[in-house]
């Protein structure tokens, strides 16, 4: 929750090449205070069966940047091996059969502000935006 010092941040994640939430895909939070201020990570946690990381740590005060790094490349893995039996293998991913093995979101926030950052993901592309 933000405060008059403090922002806060939220965020879930959307499959969009299957049209469901991501489910179990880890999430760490990290802050600094100004563009050329060492990152300090915070935390995370992992989406539930909804899409959300309802567990992100509190902002510390005088934060001014925001970095979201979502481990893509595990729940894709996953859905891979899930549908490797129905689908012939994707020669277009990395050696590792994942394009985006992590996704990394920087955005500018300010105190008293809330900061709903939802990611848009699927297998060969990702959107962002400031959502409510």
């Amino acid at each position: 929750m933000s405060t008059e010092t403090t922002a806060s941040v939220s965020t879930h994640i959307l499959d969009t090449s299957i049209g469901r939430p991501a489910e179990g895909v880890a999430i760490s939070l990290s802050a600094r205070e100004g563009s050329g201020a060492e990152w300090v990570a915070l935390g995370g946690g992992a989406t539930d069966a909804d899409g959300r990381c309802k567990d992100l740590p509190a902002l510390p005060e005088g934060t001014t940047h925001v970095r979201l790094d979502f481990e893509t490349e595990a729940y894709f893995a996953k859905k891979q091996a899930d549908a490797q039996q129905d689908a012939p293998a994707n020669r277009d991913s990395g050696a590792a059969g994942v394009f985006f093995p992590e996704v990394a979101i920087t955005f500018a926030v300010v105190p008293g502000e809330h900061y709903h950052v939802p990611l848009l993901l699927n297998p060969f592309g990702y959107s962002v935006y400031r959502g409510s």
